[in-house]
């Protein structure tokens, strides 16, 4: 392909907008061919500037604007599914942002259309495959230098919570990152979830249980805890730690710029997930450019979107529950071997 590749960005709030700045501004091989959102006015100011972007109040308009070949979603994730099935029915490359779809039995309708078709055309947005931190780890263990892994130990923490954020967005919003972070880094599925409830922080919203520790156990014996903690005030972390027979080793220690002053010093720390995985979201739309260019469908899976939905499922479960609560998978079908 030798002209630039026309991408439709569904949806225009706040990661909309940065992949649009993105595709215009950042990523080499794209451009922004049409935009859909409900708020045309958002829409607009979305695309103001760029040249031959085209807007759009419903999403089969832009699918079928002048100039597109391929589709960024990032819409709420309830729209997820109907995006999906029709980019599908028009043979058009997808980069969609998690969720997949929020309910596994939709996400499960995804696989099974796509499964049809005999072939990938759909990537998730799991972008921490590639931050270079994330991805030295994977290397590592991969490597086997550390022996078999055993614990995964991660944080996840935000300044605030949106409001109309609720207790099981925690965990199937928040740790849907973690999820297929673990199950990518240990090349194993989770099979089981327990979520224990701390004390809610006096910071959180009135009946918004935060923070939570989720428990994952693994098809081969290991463990991962997720510390999530929606409004701890004063910084965006993700850490990860993998604990093995034979070592450890620890990203997400933050490297940022320390300010010294008469009487102490001072370390910035990222208020945002766009600051903090700026450049693995850049890497992951450059990636998903240059496959698609090439014919190609790389990165996350519509199944690793499927699993992810159908843990974090189970983690609502828990989390409302209590105890121990079981995933189930459907058969995979032989696309995603």
């Amino acid at each position: 392909m030798s002209e630039l590749l026309g991408v439709a960005v569904l949806g225009a709030g706040h990661m909309g907008t940065d992949h649009i700045r993105r595709i215009d501004q950042v990523v080499s091989g794209a451009r922004v061919a049409a935009v859909a959102d409900p708020d045309t006015g958002r829409a607009k100011d979305a695309v103001a500037g760029i040249d031959g972007a085209s807007v759009h109040t419903e999403v089969p308009a832009a699918l079928d604007a002048p100039g597109v070949q391929a589709v960024l979603i990032a819409s709420p994730g309830p729209a997820h599914e109907e995006a999906l099935l029709a980019a599908f029915e028009r043979g058009l490359p997808v980069l969609c942002e998690k969720p997949l779809v929020p309910e596994s039995a939709g996400a499960l309708r995804v696989v099974e259309a796509e499964a049809r078709l005999g072939r990938r055309l759909a990537q998730v947005g799991f972008m921490r495959r590639y931050d270079a931190e994330y991805q030295r780890l994977k290397s590592l263990l991969d490597g086997g230098r550390l022996g078999r892994p055993l614990m995964l130990h991660c944080t996840h923490r935000n300044v605030s919570s949106p409001p109309g954020f609720t207790s099981a967005m925690l965990v199937n919003s928040s740790v849907s990152h973690e999820i297929d972070a673990a199950r990518w880094l240990l090349g194993q599925e989770l099979t089981a979830v327990t979520v224990l409830r701390p004390r809610p922080s006096s910071n959180a919203p009135e009946s918004l249980l935060d923070p939570q520790f989720v428990v994952f156990e693994t098809a081969d014996g290991a463990l991962v805890d997720v510390e999530v903690f929606v409004n701890c005030g004063f910084g965006y972390q993700v850490r990860c730690e993998a604990v093995c027979e034979s070592g450890s080793a620890r990203i997400g220690d933050e490297h940022a710029m320390v300010v010294t002053t008469a009487g102490g010093a001072n370390e910035e720390v990222a208020q945002d997930y766009l600051v903090r995985f700026a450049d693995a979201y850049d890497r992951e739309v450059q990636a998903w450019v240059d496959a698609t260019r090439a014919g190609r469908v790389t990165g996350p899976s519509v199944w690793d979107g499927y699993a992810a939905s159908a843990v974090a499922e189970a983690g609502v479960r828990a989390l409302e529950n209590g105890g121990r609560v079981t995933v189930e998978l459907a058969p995979r079908p032989d696309l995603y071997a």
